[in-house]
């Protein structure tokens, strides 16, 4: 039997409701040499789909976490591309056709992965904003530490398309993290490898999902402390842009009820690059107040 172009990894875990939009989804891609192997994390009731000859499921009897579920699925996975699909979002159908023909015109030297845009959507799938990643970033570069092109964002991480041996050679998913898997490990990746982005989208991305591990208050203090040490020596280098993730987290904390990590991380913030800092949170009340009128 040969092997597909591509493979679709989508981990699970007690999303029943949800998960057969994902997998239909990954199934209509409009480049049909596909494979789509779902993980299923140890859910309470085990993954129920209906069959399809490019459908693989696999069963974790214990839950290990989206990061190791991830790499099970990459080592199962046939296809010399592949692409991690989050199990309450969706595709939309040109999303591989479109990613392998930017792979395939490409004349940048190898390797190099692909990122494009994102819908955010409600349960309706309704689209509450855009998100369109950076034009690019060469083999060498800090990916989400790089300063930032205006109206382009690093929060598209999720529509990689890249080839399997690449993820392989970096060490896959680290498992140690429960949250901000994305960013530790295109730290890695970028490093290795170029990254184009794509001003199109080709992902749906459901924000009304309150269970979704990246949204735990604690696990997300815990991986971002994480982060930061593992990576101690690349987010020195980028002091303008560590001190905006810093606060980036401090308005996350704000919002989660977490008042006290919240000024922790501005102070930290302010130190780092008090000059930015001050302007960015100038911006940003300046965008709420015109909201509100």
């Amino acid at each position: 039997m040969s092997s597909p172009l591509l493979s679709i990894v989508i981990p699970t875990r007690d999303r029943a409701q949800l998960l057969p939009y994902a997998v239909k989804s990954a199934l209509a891609q409009t480049q049909p040499d596909i494979e789509v192997i779902v993980v299923d994390d140890g859910s309470l009731k085990p993954v129920d789909l209906s069959p399809d000859p490019r459908l693989k499921i696999i069963n974790l009897t214990t839950s290990r976490g989206g990061a190791a579920a991830r790499n099970v699925g990459t080592e199962m996975a046939r296809g010399k591309w592949i692409t991690y699909l989050d199990d309450d979002d969706c595709l939309l159908p040109h999303m591989v056709e479109l990613s392998l023909d930017a792979l395939a015109k490409t004349t940048l030297p190898s390797p190099v992965g692909v990122i494009s845009g994102i819908e955010v959507v409600n349960l309706n799938r309704e689209v509450l904003k855009k998100r369109l990643p950076p034009p690019i970033r060469l083999k060498g570069c800090h990916f989400s530490l790089e300063n930032l092109e205006p109206g382009k964002s690093y929060t598209t991480k999720q529509t990689l398309v890249v080839e399997r041996e690449v993820i392989n050679k970096i060490g896959g998913w680290d498992e140690s993290f429960r949250s901000r898997v994305h960013t530790e490990l295109f730290l890695r990746l970028n490093l290795v490898c170029t990254i184009i982005g794509l001003p199109i989208i080709t992902y749906q991305l459901l924000r009304d999902q309150q269970a979704r591990v990246s949204r735990d208050p604690n696990l997300r203090q815990e991986s971002f402390y994480r982060l930061i040490e593992k990576h101690h020596d690349i987010f020195k280098a980028h002091p303008k842009m560590f001190s905006e993730f810093v606060y980036q987290q401090a308005w996350t904390s704000y919002q989660m009820g977490q008042k006290k990590a919240a000024l922790t991380h501005l102070l930290w913030a302010l130190e780092l690059h008090p000059t930015h800092i001050l302007g960015l949170s100038l911006r940003t009340s300046l965008s709420r107040l015109t909201k509100l009128r």
